[in-house]
């Protein structure tokens, strides 16, 4: 499996339950979806996976890598190895051009930085924008700069992909575009993906939908229309 979670649980400062007894696997080329109302725990959850925050109990595994074993500079390592990352901000660095956004991973990994920016070519191809990775992300729309993200997320290979409102700030026929650019792009992969989301439409292409609550996730329905 690419990630396990095995009795998770979190709570608030002050004591409040997020949630409790939380259990999931995911395998290489699977979409599972997490909703859930705000204040629920999805974005604490990513946080526990990416290794940014620690649970009060359980254990979670990363590509067969178990977090809790590891310090900080080793769960500092495991994210820019295993995981890519897709944002409702983007968090596109505008200082940068395309293609030095989508080779951070690369660069990050210590790749060469000409071969880390041919690599970012190659996937601004993938992702439907061939040829720009001299531009700028001024100069493209919120459409076109989720597809950088993309792109920024799948670069160096990661077995995970983590997405957090991935279309929250787009239109509803940009957001399906996207959504089917990253289905696609993540499963050519081989990526599992796990995206937490209010959206039915962001979760109709997942493999699974679930619902989190304070007694872990319980499956919602097969993958929505």
């Amino acid at each position: 499996m690419v990630l396990d979670l095995i009795g998770l649980k979190k709570s608030l400062p002050g004591g409040r339950v997020l949630f409790d007894r939380l259990c999931l696997s995911l395998a290489s080329g699977e979409i599972v979806a997490i909703m859930g109302e705000s204040g629920v725990g999805k974005s604490t959850l990513l946080n526990l996976i990416a290794g940014l925050d620690r649970a009060d109990e359980g254990d979670i595994l990363v590509a067969g890598t178990r977090l809790g074993g590891l310090d900080d500079d080793a769960r500092t390592q495991l994210r820019r190895d295993k995981i890519g990352f897709v944002f409702q901000a983007f968090h596109i660095l505008p200082h940068l051009t395309l293609a030095q956004n989508i080779a951070l991973p690369l660069v990050l990994a210590q790749r060469s930085g000409p071969e880390a920016l041919a690599c970012a070519e190659t996937m601004l191809s993938a992702v439907g924008i061939p040829g720009r990775g001299g531009d700028y992300p001024v100069q493209l729309s919120g459409g076109e700069v989720q597809r950088i993200a993309i792109a920024r997320a799948l670069v160096h290979r990661p077995a995970l992909i983590l997405a957090d409102e991935p279309t929250g700030n787009l239109d509803p026929e940009t957001a399906r575009r996207i959504l089917a650019l990253l289905s696609q792009q993540a499963r050519a992969a081989g990526a599992a993906v796990l995206i937490v989301t209010h959206s039915d439409r962001a979760a109709a292409i997942a493999d699974r939908v679930l619902t989190l609550g304070q007694n872990g996730l319980q499956v919602r329905a097969q993958a929505l229309s």
